[in-house]
Order: structure tokens, then sequence, then C-alpha cells
């Protein structure tokens, strides 16, 4: 089956986020709190802050993303590094995604960040460079965007709303998880850098 760790790691954030949306303890104990990490080296947090989410609909609009574009790229990945590899990059995701926010905010004892977010934008911007031109079906928008357009436009929002803060929205997260999931992705198979140029030059 060549979409079983997209499915598994779905499975297992589903499970885990509805467990904490019925445990406030389990929460806190797997949220990202600065302090926790600072003061009591629970570095597991880094990671575990990926598989808990604010509400359903945080929950549902990253996994039906991570769905859709997770199994694509694990046939990718897992034809490189194997289905293991694909999975290390998807958790590798979660705490490179987060870290900035961490060092920003690691003596903020009123700051908290959950959510796959991070690692769901580097599976996605991952996408991005092997089909440039793939249409995206954005709710509400009637009509499919080329997925290309949409990144940049996802970019260019994340910059703007990080920078204005406010809305309890991790942008950096977004935009740092975009970042690494297309590096990761060039530094595995160099020659898709080339191939998303040409492809972007001839539709």
């Amino acid at each position: 089956m060549e979409s079983i760790v997209t499915l598994a790691i779905t499975g297992v954030t589903v499970f885990v986020s509805w467990r904490a949306f019925n445990d406030q303890s389990l929460m806190a104990r797997l949220i990202l709190w600065p302090p926790a990490i600072a003061r009591h080296r629970q570095y597991e947090r880094l990671l575990t802050h990926g598989f808990i989410h604010a509400d359903w609909m945080h929950l549902l609009f990253n996994m039906i993303t991570l769905f859709f574009f997770g199994r694509v790229m694990e046939v990718f990945f897992s034809q490189r590094i194997g289905s293991l590899g694909f999975l290390a990059f998807y958790l590798s995701a979660i705490v490179v995604a987060i870290l900035p926010t961490y060092m920003r905010h690691q003596k903020d004892a009123n700051y908290r960040s959950l959510g796959a977010s991070g690692a769901v934008s580097a599976v996605l911007f991952s996408f991005v460079l092997l089909a440039p031109w793939e249409k995206l079906y954005i709710i509400p928008i009637p009509f499919g965007i080329p997925a290309f357009v949409f990144a940049g436009f996802y970019i260019g929002y994340s910059i703007w709303m990080d920078r204005q803060g406010g809305d309890n929205v991790n942008h950096s997260a977004h935009l740092w998880g975009a970042a690494y999931g297309m590096l990761f992705t060039v530094l595995l198979e160099p020659r898709v850098a080339a191939a998303f140029l040409q492809q972007l030059l001839n539709p």
C-alpha cells in the first residue's frame, strides 16, 4: 500500500487530537509551551505539538491537505529513501518549522502553539515543486488555482500576517515548514529545481 505512512500519520494525529480535545491535561502536556522546554527540558514538545489541534476545523483542514498531497509525496520520497524516509521528513518538518517560533518565544510563559500546519506546509510545498501547474481547489474559491500561484499568495499572506500578529495562528511555522519542504526535496533530488523551472516556462 503506497500511502500507508500518510494514512498512519493521519490516523495517529486524528486520534491524539481527539483525545486531547477531551483531556486538557493531555493537551497541556503535548502542546508547545516554551518554558517547559527551557526549564524542564521537555524537548519532546517540539514534536508532540504537531499531533494536537485547537479544534475539529483546524484538524480537518490539516488532515485533508495531508491526505491528498501526502500520498503523492510519499510515493516520491519512498522511491528514493523509502517509506521510513518520508516519515522522517514529516516528523523533522514538525520540529524544523517550530524552531524559530521557540527561539522567539522561549522566555514567554504566555505563549503556546499546536498543530501540524508546519509539516503539512512542508508536504504541500514539496508537491508544488513537482507539479507547479497542478490546479488546487481552495474553498470557497469556485475554480482551480495553479499550485505555484497559490504558493506565492500563501507565502506573501503568511509573511504579512506574521508581521501583523494577533490572530492566534503560527504563520512563522507555515513559512519555515514550506521552506524546509522545498529545500529537503531539492537536496534529495537536485533535478527537481530545473524541472520546476522548465515546467513554469512550458505550461
